[in-house]
């Protein structure tokens, strides 16, 4: 692919469709318009994408970190297809349906510990503000209805849906203040800036122990949530001590507080186990997620509950004041249960055991690049953290920011180039699919390895 090619010439009716009518989620109207970063995907098989003109991508990202079983399974596409025919819709406000209680009843079998009740809704960000309220009204129920506040982490991100924005960090107060009442955030676990100046293991506790600090500075009565995600991707994918996620097991208990895991990127393998929970040895009150449980067959999410927490309800006699159109819609569901099939059967929920193995030996010369100054993850979640100095761990900014940095724009054209697709926000993200070949693998280092080469040489870093 040719970064100096006139875009406009090769542009097809479908890609001026697109431009046309399509408003894409994150990109800016010159890019595409201007700097032909348009792309229509026309077709996908295993860890690859297929543009409209046929060019072929490594997709680094899974999509969004959802395909987990890779592209192109016709297994879920013949159950999809199946369950329409049969079966599509019924209203989930007082009925479901045999692939959503096959589904639950299959969940609860695999979830941690007594993480038995299964809410569903239609993907992430869903299943957050899910969560969120049906904490809330576990406070009620249980007699404390001042505890309506939540504790998230600085660096976390939960969704785009108002609930779940106020609870993530990076929340855009130019356009969508004010946020939910009673929201604030503590220090994340990161061991290489850490905030608290500590190495290692002491840093994480740290900022366990500022979690407790928090509760009693807000008033442990008035507190209803704390919410995290067990390793952070949007925080730049630091994976704390299973010290940590005990620290704040035991500090939730003790003071009331119910805990939401948000494994919605986490779940179904990414990791190398079907749930990353399960590594840190703890089980949360609350646990949403969604992504990989269709693999983006179909858009789907859920909310695992404890049996204590669905024991509040069951006493009170009281349902959730919370009603979602689409909650565990019948299609969706069967592409649960078929992609909960082939991460079972072909071991794919433990994939990433591997793929973690390899990354970790494919990018440790990486290391020797001017402007890599980290290299971390677990699984097939992995990231290279970009500096533009290592001595002072300087990047190149956040979010945005980094999106527009000379120097990250020109990475991620040099990668396109190599047909590699990923994300660029102050690190390169390798997120890829749990088919993903050692050899695929090799193949996208190898196009990061150049990239970088290049545009070092480019910037002037020594």
């Amino acid at each position: 692919m040719d970064s100096k090619i006139d875009h406009h010439l090769l542009r097809q009716p479908v890609e001026q469709a697109a431009l046309d009518h399509v408003w894409i989620h994150s990109a800016q109207w010159n890019d595409l318009e201007q700097g032909g970063k348009l792309k229509v995907i026309d077709r996908a098989e295993g860890s690859f994408l297929y543009d409209s003109h046929g060019r072929r991508y490594f997709d680094a990202l899974s999509g969004l970190y959802v395909v987990n079983v890779g592209h192109g399974r016709a297994e879920i596409a013949d159950a999809i297809g199946a369950q329409a025919k049969r079966l599509a819709y019924v209203s989930s406000a007082t009925m479901t349906n045999r692939p959503a209680a096959e589904l639950a009843d299959r969940l609860a079998s695999l979830t941690p510990g007594d993480l038995n009740r299964i809410f569903y809704c239609s993907g992430g960000s869903e299943a957050v503000e899910s969560a969120l309220k049906i904490a809330k009204q576990i406070q009620t129920l249980r007699g404390f209805p001042a505890r309506r506040k939540v504790i998230a982490r600085k660096g976390g991100y939960h969704g785009a849906t108002f609930g779940a924005m106020s609870v993530s960090f990076g929340r855009n107060a130019d356009y969508f203040a004010p946020f939910m009442e009673g929201v604030s955030f503590i220090p994340s676990p990161n061991r290489y800036r850490n905030e608290f100046g500590l190495d290692g293991e002491a840093g994480d506790l740290r900022c366990a122990e500022a979690l407790e600090a928090e509760i009693l500075a807000q008033g442990a009565d008035t507190v209803a949530a704390f919410i995290a995600e067990p390793i952070s991707a949007a925080n730049g994918t630091h994976v704390p001590s299973n010290a940590y996620w005990q620290k704040i097991r035991e500090i939730c208990t003790r003071h009331g507080v119910l805990m939401i895991a948000d494994e919605v990127i986490c779940g179904f393998g990414r990791t190398g186990s079907l749930f990353a929970m399960e590594q840190f040895g703890v089980v949360p009150d609350l646990m949403t997620m969604a992504k990989g449980l269709t693999s983006g067959y179909v858009p789907m999410g859920a909310v695992a509950v404890s049996e204590a927490a669905w024991e509040v309800f069951k006493d009170s006699d009281a349902m959730l004041a919370h009603l979602l159109t689409f909650g565990g819609q019948a299609v969706a569901a069967a592409a649960a249960l078929a992609n909960l099939d082939i991460l079972q059967r072909e071991g794919l929920d433990t994939a990433g055991l591997r793929i973690g193995a390899t990354l970790d030996r494919l990018l440790a010369p990486m290391a020797a690049h001017p402007s890599v100054g980290d290299i971390r993850g677990r699984g097939a979640l992995y990231v290279i953290d970009l500096v533009q100095d290592k001595a002072t761990r300087e990047g190149f900014g956040k979010g945005l920011a980094a999106l527009r940095h000379p120097y990250i724009q020109r990475l991620s054209t040099l990668l396109e180039e190599r047909g590699v697709l990923t994300r660029l926000m102050g690190t390169i993200q390798l997120v890829p699919p749990l088919v993903a070949t050692d050899e695929e693998l090799a193949g996208a280092v190898q196009a990061i390895d150049e990239s970088l080469t290049i545009a070092e040489a480019e910037f002037g870093f020594k």
